[in-house]
């Protein structure tokens, strides 16, 4: 007999606090399992292959305009949901094709590159300011003083927002991205995510009006002048909706890439000495903390016609829960895959997704911790997680983590004694 769950076994705070031994449960049962007819999706999708061959197949498709308003969502009203449905995250194929491939043009790989020195620069001084926080043994905010603000500096660096502007980011992508959460959502934060999405739309409104008046060498210009070589390729909203987008995944996948690192590191005391005599290994390093504890663990696609998943029905208009982060484990795609390795080999993960919408910006996360992990254990060689209750949220990761940090300085033997 197959076995079914239920949506809300599957979001229950013992299973949002640690999903894994959830997951094992479902690969033990095949790679997808029906969810019980009185839940909204049809499947959980599990399985590495079903994952990965669900995100690649054009039968099944993002949650766009045309599927919102045939389910008769009353999305308009949102502006954080029109936002959403006007960016590459959630638009029709066509549409999806138009803005990614303006973007993919503009983030090149050697616009990765030259970024460098700058994510190397403000990881620094967010490093100094770290050691100035716990310098008399108090516990830091990892997640507040340094894994939201780095990759908040450096989308900003990449887009051109002032230094002085930057801080102004986080509290309002947190409550924009609390929309994307699976399961239902208070009007509260709907409410606070609409006022976020107003005050984000209305900050890059001026920040695009300025690259016009006054082109720079930054990220804003080169969108600029990719729509001034074809005009009419997107609508301002679209431009608008696909900044802030943008802004938002680099800011939070980033943080949440860093703050599992640290997690992971600090309880393997090997692997984490083994990285700071190397850096080079940082690489393989990242790849795996993504493949184990990966920034997001799912997303969700309908169905545009009959099809099925794994000899499991999906009928047209039904919508499926695609378990990237159970696919990261999954048994028959990664041996011993609750094992932390960063040596494993054919380590080709699903953590930034796959197919189409698979994360144009990955080689900016993976290029902020291939330079930050190496930095952050340089200056610290031991830090330690404080014990206490973490709730690592399926979406959003942390929310805080109270670390304690040792100094390269502290650690060196006195040579007289």
């Amino acid at each position: 007999m197959r076995m079914t769950i239920s949506l809300d076994e599957l979001l229950g705070d013992e299973v949002r606090r640690d999903p894994y031994p959830f997951y094992a449960r479902l690969h033990e049962a095949g790679e997808a399992v029906a969810l019980r007819p009185a839940d909204p999706h049809a499947l959980v999708v599990h399985g590495y292959d079903a994952v990965n061959g669900v995100l690649r197949d054009p039968v099944f498709r993002v949650l766009g305009a045309d599927y919102l308003d045939r389910a008769g969502v009353r999305w308009r009203q949102h502006q954080v949901i029109r936002i959403l449905q006007s960016s590459m995250l959630n638009a029709a194929e066509g549409d999806h094709l138009r803005a990614r491939h303006l973007f993919s043009q503009a983030l090149t790989p050697r616009r990765v590159v030259a970024l460098e020195p700058a994510i190397g620069r403000i990881a620094d001084r967010l490093l100094a300011g770290l050691a100035a926080d716990g310098a008399d043994g108090r516990p830091v905010d990892f997640m507040a003083r340094f894994a939201l603000r780095l990759p908040s500096d450096v989308i900003g660096e990449l887009l051109g927002v002032p230094e002085a502007d930057r801080e102004w980011f986080p509290s309002r992508v947190r409550a924009f991205d609390a929309v994307l959460e699976i399961g239902r959502r208070s009007m509260r934060e709907v409410r606070a995510a609409n006022v976020a999405a107003a005050e984000l739309t209305a900050y890059f409104t001026d920040l695009v009006a300025a690259r016009r008046a006054r082109p720079r060498d930054d990220f804003v210009s080169a969108l600029l002048r990719g729509l001034a070589a074809e005009p009419g390729r997107l609508s301002a909203d679209e431009l608008l909706a696909n900044l802030i987008i943008m802004y938002n995944a680099g800011f939070r996948t980033t943080a949440n890439l860093l703050g599992n690192g640290l997690v992971l590191l600090t309880e393997r005391p090997a692997a984490r000495d083994a990285l700071r005599a190397d850096p080079s290994l940082a690489p393989s390093y990242v790849e795996e903390i993504l493949r184990y504890e990966p920034p997001v663990h799912f997303a969700v696609r309908y169905a545009a016609e009959d099809t099925e998943v794994a000899g499991l029905p999906v009928a047209a208009g039904r919508t499926v829960v695609v378990l990237t982060g159970a696919a990261n484990r999954d048994p028959r795609r990664f041996p011993d895959p609750d094992r932390f390795d960063p040596s494993r080999a054919d380590n080709r993960h699903l953590a930034f997704s796959a197919g189409p919408h698979y994360c144009f910006g990955a080689a900016l996360a993976r290029a902020e911790g291939r330079l930050v992990l190496p930095r952050l254990l340089d200056r610290f060689p031991a830090p330690a997680v404080e014990p206490g209750p973490r709730r690592a949220l399926m979406l959003r990761g942390y929310d805080r983590l109270p670390v304690r940090l040792t100094d390269r300085a502290s650690c060196q033997t006195n040579p007289i004694e």
